[in-house]
């Protein structure tokens, strides 16, 4: 029983020694994982500054266009409103600076829309 413990020890120190020398079949896998891993995130950190470059520009360009809409589709329903006024308010004979004080807009403007309104073949 002795001789079946030292022959167990020994083929176990071998086995063990032998393993030092063997190749690792998964070795090569996962240098190639780690390889396609560190890859996959450096592509996906430069897709991620990419879309950031290109959500700032979006974010530029779609604040300065809702502006100039918001300003143009403003100024058009106000400018209606404010068209009538003016013209109201020639029809009751008040001259050009006393309108435009009273509507906000230069002396230039009033007189714009009052020749527009008389184009139309609306008369003063």
């Amino acid at each position: 029983m002795g001789y079946m413990i030292i022959i167990l020890f020994v083929l176990a120190a071998l086995l063990f020694a032998i393993s030092f020398f063997l190749k690792d079949p998964y070795k090569e896998l996962r240098e190639e994982i780690d390889q396609l891993t560190i890859q996959q995130i450096q592509d996906l950190y430069q897709i991620k500054k990419k879309l950031k470059v290109l959500e700032e520009e979006l974010l530029v360009n779609d604040t300065t266009l809702d502006k100039q809409s918001s300003f143009n589709t403003g100024k058009n329903q106000i400018h209606a409103i404010i068209k009538n006024q003016v013209w109201s308010l020639a029809q009751q004979g008040m001259n050009i600076n006393q309108i435009a004080k009273q509507s906000s807009l230069s002396n230039k403007e009033v007189q714009e829309i009052i020749n527009e309104f008389v184009d139309k073949g609306q008369i003063v």
